[in-house]
């Protein structure tokens, strides 16, 4: 034991030593943590039901982030009981798998919206979009009257597919080629939704700001709100991960 401490204090005296020692242990630590990601597909456990977005929601979620809805909003729930009791089952790894970029967030001025979706209906989302007083008379949120009076010019929807397909988000030819068209079949309830549904299971179908003459900028808003936490199962998802 006094042989080992007289060592360990010779190390320690020694700076040329030490350096060179704390040199091969964080070598040896950075291989053993990055060395297997070279050969493991992906890090994040896939849970059933988690889908790429809809072109219509994708546009919503554009629109999401051009307003900076992120500062104010998170979308995590953490795994803490008065969390998961206020907004609903913690956040899945899987469910910001086809972020890009995840809308986590930083700060709570409004609250969490990973679970917000189907939890209102679309005229409360309208009313609170418009003006946010008028249904939640303490917010302190600013009104985005102007979005139902914008008509929705997403651009070649293609092209933003493409561009995650790039980055791993399994859009393939046939989704990425009837993108626009898939856009505006979301939002007209009379349209044929087959395909549609096909490639975006759960997709929801309808006219989202109330004016079915006029595909707005608001119908893609709420259409990505009205998706957040709806597309998992959680109940049998519970069992792959965890919280910690």
């Amino acid at each position: 034991m006094d042989a080992l401490a007289k060592n360990h204090k010779k190390l320690e005296r020694n700076v040329s030593l030490l350096a060179v020692f704390a040199f091969v242990a964080v070598i040896i630590g950075g291989i053993v943590e990055i060395a297997p990601l070279f050969w493991i597909d992906n890090t994040i456990e896939e849970v059933e039901g988690v889908r790429p977005y809809s072109p219509l929601e994708l546009a919503g979620r554009n629109i999401y982030i051009r307003e900076g809805c992120y500062t104010c909003h998170s979308q995590m729930v953490r795994p803490f009981r008065d969390e998961v009791e206020r907004y609903g089952h913690y956040s899945l790894a899987a469910e910001s798998m086809y972020d890009h970029p995840f809308q986590w967030g930083s700060k709570r001025t409004g609250p969490d919206l990973a679970r917000v979706g189907n939890r209102y209906s679309d005229e409360w989302h309208r009313a609170h979009l418009i003006n946010p007083r008028d249904v939640v008379p303490t917010s302190i949120m600013p009104p985005y009257a102007f979005l139902a009076d914008r008509e929705l010019k997403a651009g070649d929807m293609r092209g933003d597919l493409k561009a995650l397909s790039l980055v791993g988000v399994p859009y393939d030819e046939a989704a990425i080629e009837a993108a626009n068209d898939d856009l505006l079949a979301q939002a007209d309830p009379n349209a044929s939704t087959g395909d549609l549904l096909e490639r975006y299971p759960k997709a929801q179908v309808r006219d989202f700001d109330g004016n079915p003459n006029k595909l707005t900028e608001m119908d893609a808003l709420i259409a990505y709100l009205q998706m957040l936490g709806t597309l998992v199962d959680f109940d049998s998802a519970e069992a792959l991960e965890e919280p910690r």
